[in-house]
C-alpha cells in the first residue's frame, strides 16, 4: 500500500498505473466503476471477485489484448487529461522532491 501511495504522490494516478502491471491497470478500469456506489461496495466487490475466480476477467483481458487494447488505451488517455492529473502535476512540482520524476525512487 505504501508503494502505491508513494507512486501517486510522486507522479499521480496515471504514473502509478504505469508502474503497476497492465493487468492491474485494466482491472482498475473495468472493475473500479463496478464497486461503487459505496452503499453496495461489499456486494459489488464479491461480483468482481467472482469474475476473477470464474475466468470472466481473464477472458475480457485476453480479448482486449487481441483487439488492440482500444478500451484500455482510451481509458489511459482519459486519465491523463483528468483535472486531478493536471493539477497534481503542478502541485508535485512544488513538493520536496522537486522535479524528480523517477518512479523507481518513489518509496525512498
Amino acid at each position: 500500500m505504501k508503494l502505491i501511495i508513494d507512486l501517486i504522490n510522486k507522479g499521480g494516478v496515471a504514473a502509478m498505473n504505469f508502474s503497476i502491471s497492465d493487468t492491474a491497470e485494466f482491472g482498475e478500469y473495468v472493475s473500479g466503476p463496478r464497486v461503487l456506489p459505496h452503499e453496495e461496495i461489499k456486494a459489488n466487490m464479491r461480483k468482481v471477485l467472482s469474475d476473477i475466480q470464474d475466468g470472466t476477467f481473464a477472458g475480457k483481458w485476453i480479448a482486449e489484448n487481441k483487439n488492440g487494447r482500444t478500451f484500455f488505451n482510451s481509458k489511459r488517455q482519459q486519465l491523463k487529461k483528468h483535472q486531478m492529473e493536471i493539477v497534481g502535476e503542478e502541485l508535485r512540482k512544488n513538493m520536496i522532491w522537486g522535479g524528480d520524476t523517477d518512479l523507481d525512487t518513489a518509496s525512498n
